[in-house]
């Protein structure tokens, strides 16, 4: 028979674990994304310098004024993008070791700043500046909206996960 206390027990456990796994699981992928940026750079660096350019909308001269056209702005741009998921990558990396460590506030704390640098990237840097000012969802070619609310949402959730209340109370690192 399980009591209130064992269920209490139960979740202390349970609850810390997932914020580990699926700490872990954000950070594994974007590790990917960052490695396969860097190591295939040329695939998505066409894909920043499409949209970028807006060479793939509608051409409505009300909108083109704000396409960037400077191979050089556009490649900066695709760097920044690689240099942020590699500290995201790196900064989920060490919110899974502080999870695994049991050490929670540090764990809550890395996790919530390399989540919240995916979702402004996917968010803020793809949803709304890709897709909205270089309109980005008129393209069948170059459209990532999809892939970015995929990562959005995933990020938010997991945050969610990871600021969930359990009994153990938090623990610091002495």
């Amino acid at each position: 028979m399980t009591t209130p206390t064992s269920r209490l027990t139960q979740t202390s456990r349970v609850l810390p674990l997932t914020a580990t796994l699926l700490t872990g699981t954000v950070a594994l992928y974007i590790a990917l994304v960052a490695f396969g940026n860097i190591t295939d750079f040329g695939t998505n660096q066409q894909f920043v310098r499409h949209v970028l350019a807006m060479d793939d909308t509608f051409k409505d001269d009300d909108l083109m004024w704000r396409a960037v056209t400077s191979r050089g702005l556009q490649d900066a741009a695709y760097v920044a993008i690689i240099a942020w998921e590699t500290v995201a990558a790196v900064v989920l990396a060490a919110g899974t070791w502080w999870w695994a460590r049991r050490d929670f506030v540090r764990a809550r704390a890395f996790s919530t700043y390399g989540l919240l640098m995916l979702m402004l990237l996917f968010g803020a840097g793809f949803i709304a500046i890709g897709g909205e000012w270089f309109s980005m969802w008129q393209s069948d070619t170059w459209n990532g909206l999809e892939a970015a609310t995929r990562v959005f949402l995933f990020s938010g959730v997991v945050l969610l996960v990871n600021h969930l209340p359990f009994t153990d109370g938090p623990k610091t690192a002495a």
